[in-house]
């Protein structure tokens, strides 16, 4: 197996990124090979450096840390780029999960195949997985859809999914959990059977079941708060 690697990375140039998932809440739920390469890195970038900062330094990692959101990573795209070109080894992370899952990473990471720079990606945490689980829906074929649009396009694509067959996943922040859920009982019907998770691996961690009226009932009744993952049965005639 090494020597495949090998004369895949042959061509590689000797800067390396590692896409590094993080703990969704659980401090306790990083790999140790995570560990290792953070603490191996030159650089690591990060959505928020304040969030990631308490990560590591309960891991007493400390390394050089940079911003990269979705607000500067057009803009500094070429320069990190540049940097793993001249032989930097970088770490990704973002505030919880994994990079690239509704979280940049897709545009380092194309930019990066293309100048032949090496990508590893770690597993880890992410936040549909335990949520999808913990629903009690097929799980066999499952379609994830991350955070719907917020006006252009909503409406095509609620349209379109109201005949999907697979399992659908979404995420959603809390001050929309009700507007969306109620927004669901109108495209796919309120009997249509449904999970939302929210402060997955936390203190408060909630995992409810039931149709889509009777999910969006309890969610209208109580201060919602946390990272959400909505979970819809599929289509079936």
């Amino acid at each position: 197996m090494s020597s495949i690697l090998k004369e895949i990375d042959k061509n590689a140039t000797d800067g390396s990124l590692y896409l590094v998932p993080t703990p969704l809440g659980n401090l306790k739920d990083i790999t140790l090979r995570a560990i290792e390469v953070l603490q191996s890195v030159d650089l690591i970038l990060c959505e928020d450096t304040r969030t990631s900062s308490k990560l590591l330094q309960h891991y007493n990692i400390q390394k050089p840390l940079s911003p990269y959101h979705q607000h500067n990573e057009h803009k500094i795209l070429q320069h990190l780029i540049d940097q793993l070109l001249a032989g930097k080894k970088m770490a990704v992370i973002t505030d919880a999960g994994t990079p690239g899952i509704s979280d940049p990473a897709f545009l380092l990471v194309r930019e990066c195949l293309k100048n032949k720079i090496r990508v590893e990606s770690l597993p880890g945490a992410t936040a549909f997985v335990p949520a999808l689980v913990n629903s009690g829906l097929p799980i066999n074929r499952f379609v994830f859809e991350g955070f719907l649009p917020l006006k252009k396009g909503r409406h095509t694509l609620l349209t379109k999914l109201a005949t999907e067959e697979r399992t659908m996943v979404f995420y959603e922040s809390p001050v929309r959990l009700v507007k969306t859920l109620q927004e669901f009982i109108n495209y796919f019907g309120a009997e249509r059977k449904s999970s939302v998770s929210r402060e997955l691996t936390k203190v408060f961690e909630e995992n409810y079941q039931g149709s889509l009226s009777e999910v969006c009932t309890h969610f209208s009744n109580k201060v919602v708060k946390g990272e959400i993952v909505i979970v819809v049965e599929g289509f079936d005639e």
